[in-house]
């Protein structure tokens, strides 16, 4: 553990050198070497950073050299564990905001092999480090600023963009990193006025094929940023296709939860509207309509004879504890059940 320490805070160091004049002398050897060790420093994080007691001891081995090169670097921003996952990131940031960068050192980077047609356990060198980052930025524009061109969904633009998502993605998994997914993703979001656009985008992406490592990796990141974002969850479960959302259901275990709890606190949200005779949504699920919360229970259980048992005993549990009543409005669960037995 001692070589680790020793071996994350020289490469914290090199980060905090690569803002400085002394990059004047460094060579294609020297750069090759940078980014062997923050390769390293990313796989360091991708094998600890759920490991509680070691990451402890790596933070405050950080905490003590922050604190050192603060006193040594003007300026100087603090490097935290989390970071460890882009570091290959970071270090390229750093050395094209240097005005002082040599311009060997530039056309090295920005040659013409690129990280991401590397194989994933190939020793990587600098050359071509800014190709990867110009695709990310490149493929984060395309994805917000393509025209719609027809209502069918998904919309042809938002198939392309999906594709391209997936491929920016594969390029992060594929070098060993993740953290970079989120800066994509998050900007998407952030820099997209048209929310349904991005969850067109987002659907299409989750359908594409997932073969190798990298896709498999990409496709099950997404769906767990999708997760964590529930407020998108939501609206991407009421404006996409349901038929879009099963597919996912039957593959991912996690998502099915997600998915199912999401549907019963639609239906624990909705009162019974006497004059109008039917479920009507409250104020926190507007747009959940009774008929599209069958709908997609109808579809749900559909995915499989064990879940639609399973469900089927969830909801008889929830209407026993209503007042197990079999009279229509009286119970959400009740009603919800004589639709599904139908």
């Amino acid at each position: 553990m001692e070589g680790v320490l020793k071996n994350l805070k020289n490469t914290t160091e090199l980060l905090a050198v690569a803002q400085t004049d002394v990059v004047k002398q460094w060579d294609k050897q020297t750069l090759d070497r940078a980014f062997q060790w923050t390769l390293y420093c990313q796989h360091i994080h991708s094998r600890f950073h759920n490991k509680k007691t070691i990451r402890d001891i790596i933070e405050k081995q950080l905490q003590n050299t922050n604190e050192s090169l603060r006193a040594t670097f003007p300026g100087y921003v603090d490097i935290t564990f989390g970071d460890f996952s882009r570091c290959q990131h970071i270090l390229l940031t750093k050395l094209l905001k240097n005005p002082v960068l040599p311009r060997a050192i530039l056309e090295i980077l920005f040659g013409t092999r690129s990280p991401m047609e590397t194989d994933e356990n190939e020793h990587q060198d600098a050359t071509g480090h800014c190709n990867q980052l110009v695709a990310w930025r490149s493929a984060c524009k395309v994805l917000t600023a393509m025209p719609v061109r027809t209502s069918a969904f998904p919309r042809v633009d938002a198939e392309i963009q999906g594709a391209l998502l997936m491929e920016a993605l594969d390029a992060v998994f594929g070098g060993g990193g993740g953290g970079e997914a989120h800066e994509l993703l998050d900007s998407m979001l952030q820099q997209c006025e048209e929310e349904d656009h991005v969850l067109s985008v987002i659907a299409s992406a989750l359908t594409r094929k997932k073969n190798t490592t990298a896709e498999m990796a990409s496709r099950g990141f997404l769906l767990n940023w999708l997760q964590q974002n529930e407020q998108l969850l939501q609206k991407m479960c009421l404006r996409v296709p349901v038929d879009y959302m099963m597919s996912h259901v039957k593959e991912n275990i996690e998502f099915r939860a997600k998915y199912c709890d999401l549907l019963k606190r639609w239906a624990s949200d909705m009162t019974f509207d006497i004059n109008e005779g039917e479920w009507v949504p409250s104020g926190t699920t507007a747009g959940v309509s009774f008929k599209k919360l069958t709908d997609h229970f109808v579809a749900f259980v559909e995915t499989s004879p064990l879940l639609r048992e399973d469900v089927e005993k969830e909801l008889n549990a929830l209407k026993i504890a209503d007042g197990d009543f079999d009279v229509k409005g009286l119970s959400v669960w009740g009603d919800l059940l004589a639709v599904l037995s139908k």
